[in-house]
């Protein structure tokens, strides 16, 4: 079994004083070689730990004694100790064969691996999942699990995988249900071929199949200048509309045969439908918040709150066992920021809010009382994406050379505040470092109170 590399340990914590140093390579926990940090964190939750290390090619012994369940304090390279299991469907929406050459290789990895469904919140589409997966999601109640269904019809799904057990994999779907583990599911809609009259069938597929499914999210597919499948094309106004319809139909017959809504339209269909979002109870707690449902009249909520100085609780927190998991790294669908060193600068000076475009119009409604509390003018930056191009307008995709070449075209004598859904360990998508941005921004956590905190020069506990 591969070792897992230690990246870090924390001062202070347990692992240290027991010895552990960066550049140690795990090779087993209490004897047992570990093949993920899942097994890995249950291994270390008790108070008696012996780690078998190797250092410079020697192997040594190290104990750690802590409090049982306390962490260990280490962070490891992967979450993964084995081979990610990389996805063996060829989808023509798939977002990773529409990026363009030279970014770093780690984006160009398709995973369809359990284990970072449940770490991260990835969608998997079942197809590499097997018996002895499913034995351990069901033995270790490794729970939530994000699947991708796409369609429930057999051949619309195989076409949509190009995978031929496309037609066959959502039968482990069925058996997770059946054995009380919690499932969210996806469905990423591409005009003429899952939506429509399939989407209804789909969505009487999950109430005849999948009843038992927590929630159901409906995507719209991102379609960048690099796509090479011509029939992926951006949804019209006209068929947004219809899906959003489809849905909200949907939601009546769910809540009349189940009691809740179960499915619900990504933010994104409402701004291209044209149409006001729901009311933020109708999202039913936001389960599915990372995937860009509910985001709005969260965010909305957030601001309206903390400018009202009410308590501020926020939407989008990483579910299931492992939300703050000791050992796995900083990186995933689902995973935190980090913290974010905000620098206040010149005060009493106008305010300028780098968003991507659709964030845009997520942020116009809100600006005026945002200016208000700042006392000073607030305005919007919509930073348009040309490194990927076609629809991308999520403020997430945004990279550091368009948000560059926006503040090149801006004015001096401004704040710039950039929103750190943006980076990832400091760094924009295409490599670029805040510090490499032409003028200087502040870094704000991506959320409502944060924003209005330091529109107003305030500093907020992190």
């Amino acid at each position: 079994m591969p070792p897992a590399r230690v990246v870090a340990v924390a001062p202070g914590s347990p692992a240290e004083v027991a010895g552990v140093v960066a550049g140690d390579e795990v090779l087993a926990v209490n004897g047992e070689d570990l093949r993920d940090v899942i097994a890995y964190q249950m291994e270390t939750d008790a108070a008696h730990v012996e780690l078998d290390i190797r250092r410079g090619g020697l192997e040594q012994l190290l104990v750690v004694e802590k409090n049982a369940g306390a962490p260990l304090g280490v962070e490891l390279e992967s979450a993964v100790f084995d081979r990610v299991r990389t996805c063996d469907n060829h989808c023509p929406f798939c977002f990773i064969y529409q990026l363009p050459e030279g970014m770093r290789k780690s984006l160009y990895l398709k995973d369809d691996d359990y284990r970072l469904s449940f770490l991260y919140g990835n969608f998997t589409t079942l197809t590499r999942f097997t018996e002895a997966d499913f034995e351990r999601v069901v033995g270790e109640r490794l729970s939530p699990i994000y699947v991708s269904i796409h369609a429930t019809d057999p051949d619309v799904r195989t076409k949509m995988l190009r995978n031929r057990r496309g037609a066959t994999s959502l039968r482990w779907l069925e058996l997770l249900l059946d054995a009380d583990i919690e499932v969210h599911g996806q469905v990423v809609a591409c005009p003429g071929v899952n939506d429509g009259a399939v989407l209804d069938q789909t969505l009487l597929g999950v109430l005849d199949r999948f009843p038992r499914l927590s929630t159901l999210g409906v995507v719209p597919l991102g379609v960048s200048a690099h796509n090479r499948e011509p029939e992926m094309r951006p949804h019209t106004r006209a068929e947004a509309e219809a899906v959003v319809a489809t849905i909200e139909r949907w939601q009546e017959r769910y809540t009349a045969a189940l009691g809740r809504r179960l499915v619900y339209a990504s933010d994104e269909y409402y701004l291209l439908a044209g149409r006001p979002f729901p009311a933020l109870d109708a999202y039913d707690e936001c389960r599915q918040h990372e995937n860009g449902i509910g985001m709005a009249r969260t965010f909305e909520a957030e601001v309206q709150s903390a400018l009202a100085g009410g308590e501020v609780v926020t939407a989008g927190v990483r579910s299931g066992f492992f939300a703050s998991v000791d050992g796995a790294p900083m990186d995933g669908y689902r995973a935190p920021r980090g913290e974010v060193a905000v620098t206040l600068r010149a005060r009493n000076v106008p305010i300028a809010i780098l968003t991507g475009v659709m964030g845009a119009q997520v942020l116009a409604p809100l600006v005026d009382d945002l200016a208000d509390r700042a006392g000073v003018p607030v305005r919007l930056v919509a930073v348009a994406n040309e490194f990927f191009g076609g629809n991308i307008g999520v403020t997430g995709l945004m990279t550091g050379a368009d948000v560059g070449r926006a503040l090149l075209a801006e004015a001096d004598g401004q704040r710039f505040l950039l929103p750190d859904v943006a980076l990832s360990r400091g760094r924009f998508l295409d490599g670029v470092a805040v510090e490499e941005l032409p003028r200087p921004v502040e870094v704000v956590v991506t959320d409502g109170a944060a924003l209005v905190a330091a529109v107003a020069r305030e500093a907020v506990a992190r």
